[in-house]
Parts: C-alpha cells; sequence; structure tokens
C-alpha cells in the first residue's frame, strides 16, 4: 500500500502546527476544539444588544418575544383605524372578546367588504365614558334588608306549583325565609328572581300554550331536545298540575316558524338613548317579548316601539 499523505495545518486556536487526518480539521486537539466553541459562545453574548443580554436575566426567548411586540406596536401606534386583530393586541385581549364588545355595543365598527374597521377613538371613548367601576370579586358585603315576602299560597297561585316543590326548590336554592303566626314566608325578591330565571315570569300575556306531547307532534323532538331546546332559550312556562307548559308564540318564534324583527340590546339603546339598565328595566316592567340567542338578548321590535313610539306601526 502506498504511503498515506500528510496533511500540514496550523491549529485555529493555539496556533502550533500539527498533522490533520481530514482537510477540514481546524484544531490540533479536542482541548482547543472546546475552548474555541466555549470562546465562540462568550463573543455571541457579548456582542448581543444590551436589552437582550441572557447576563441581564432576561431569556432569550422573552426578549425576542418583548421585540416582537414592540415592533407590532409600532406598526399601530398612528393607526386612525384598527382590524379586530390589531384591537386585540392593542387591548391585550383575545379576538373573541373584541367581538363580543362589538356585539354587546361596547365597542363601535364598520364593516366593509368583509372586513371590519375600528376607530382609534372609539378606543379611548369607550374608556372615556366607561361606568363606574364595580368589582365581581368584590361584591357588596352589606346584608339585604328583606321587606317583602309571599305566602305559601300566594307562591302556589302565581306560579302554579305544589307546595312540596316549593320548599323543595328554596332548600336548594337558599331562599330566605321566615314564620309569622306559624306561618312560613319566603323573600319576595328572591322567589320571583328564580322563577323568572327559570321561564315562569309574569304570564298574563300569554293566551296560548304547547304540552310536551304537542310539542313533539309537530315538530318530532325528543322530550330531550325539547328540555334541552326550552332552557337554552329560555322559553316562558308554567305548570299545570304535573304538566308543564311553554309558551306558544315564543316556542314558535324560537324555532323559527314565525318570523319577527328583534332589536339587539345595543340597537335598542342606541334608538331609545337608554342605559343597559333602563331598557332591562322596561322590558321587564312592560313584559316585553325577547328571546335569548347564545349569550345575548333580543328584543320585539313591534313590542318597543309601541311602547316608546305608539304611533309606529308595523
Amino acid at each position: 500500500m502506498g504511503k498515506r499523505m500528510e496533511i500540514k495545518k496550523i491549529c485555529k486556536f493555539c496556533g502550533e502546527p500539527f498533522i490533520a487526518q481530514k482537510t477540514t480539521t481546524r484544531y490540533c486537539s479536542h482541548r482547543c476544539n472546546s475552548r474555541a466553541y466555549k470562546l465562540r459562545k462568550k463573543g455571541e453574548k457579548i456582542s448581543m444588544p444590551k436589552k437582550f443580554n441572557l447576563g441581564a436575566g432576561i431569556p432569550f426567548a422573552k426578549a425576542k418575544e418583548i421585540e416582537r411586540i414592540s415592533e407590532e406596536y409600532e406598526k399601530m401606534k398612528n393607526k386612525e383605524f384598527l382590524s379586530v386583530k390589531e384591537t386585540a393586541f392593542l387591548l391585550s385581549v383575545g379576538r373573541t372578546t373584541i367581538y363580543r364588545y362589538l356585539h354587546e355595543g361596547i365597542l363601535k365598527a364598520v364593516q366593509m367588504n368583509g372586513k371590519t374597521f375600528i376607530r382609534r377613538s372609539d378606543i379611548d371613548n369607550m374608556f372615556d365614558e366607561a361606568e363606574k367601576y364595580q368589582s365581581k370579586a368584590t361584591p357588596n358585603t352589606e346584608p339585604l334588608l328583606l321587606t317583602e315576602f309571599y305566602t305559601v299560597a300566594e307562591i302556589k297561585e302565581k306560579y302554579n306549583i305544589k307546595e312540596t316543590w316549593l320548599y323543595k326548590v328554596a332548600k336548594e336554592n337558599n331562599i330566605p325565609k321566615t314564620l309569622a303566626k306559624g306561618k312560613s314566608l319566603f323573600s319576595k325578591i328572591h322567589i320571583d328572581k328564580y322563577f323568572e330565571k327559570k321561564g315562569y315570569g309574569n304570564l298574563e300575556h300569554i293566551n296560548e300554550w304547547y304540552s310536551v306531547e304537542d310539542i313533539m307532534k309537530k315538530y318530532g323532538m325528543t322530550t330531550s331536545a325539547i328540555y334541552n331546546f326550552v332552557s337554552k332559550k329560555n322559553i316562558p312556562r308554567k305548570k299545570e298540575g304535573r304538566n308543564v307548559l311553554y309558551s306558544k308564540h315564543d316556542f314558535d318564534v324560537a324555532k323559527g316558524a314565525i318570523t319577527t324583527e328583534y332589536y339587539s340590546t345595543a340597537e335598542a339603546m342606541e334608538k331609545y338613548g337608554l342605559t343597559r339598565d333602563a331598557l332591562y328595566h322596561y322590558i321587564k316592567y312592560h313584559n316585553i317579548p325577547k328571546i335569548k340567542e347564545g349569550r345575548y338578548i333580543k328584543i320585539s321590535k313591534a313590542e318597543l316601539d309601541s311602547l316608546f313610539n305608539p304611533q309606529i306601526t308595523t
């Protein structure tokens, strides 16, 4: 066999000559190779901008994220109109939250060719015109003074329920009660709130009702589907003996069998210059029909117009 060719090279670290095994070898030994690697890494750290220096206690990945956020803000800080994504970035919330603000009328927007534009000044106005902050985490701890009570007979007559069921509901929902002359009295505000939430509100304006069997026959729904639907749509109901009846009109509207025009909460507030609390007060006090779509309330257009402007006809 022929003699192997010697490759003479100079070590890139110590500068000493050595015989290399390959043409790509740069260092004379493993020791020089390791020292050169450490020196190279140290040089990279030193050359890094000071605010991203690992030695300053900021992880490199976090520093890069800060840099990205700064760049994003620089792009939009002078823009008069923002997209939903940019607005979400500016407020540090998700896009879903921004769309909820838009649906609820908290924030204004304009839609053009499938794109949504939000004026930056409207974001500022949202804070300038905000109501006084009340923390949900620290509610008013003052005890509620109860002055009005129902007798058992009054509740049974108003909501058409059995006495045993009333006591069961009161116990499960901690409804305050007291005794007067040996009779049980239940807090009026708590009873009304519970039954209104369950769809047993003021039912005097409802004349036609469906039984569960009627709904199954007309819409081909199972009992499970019916109970889920009426609960989700908050359909008004009442009890007759052991049977529960559901408002025919409200059920048909919720199923789309009757076409009715509705205001969103934001539309009604804007048209009649009402606060949210004032609007809900009128809806409750005047029994204005409403439906629930997901988390949002829609109010009967004809009924609300008739209340505030009786000459409007539809």
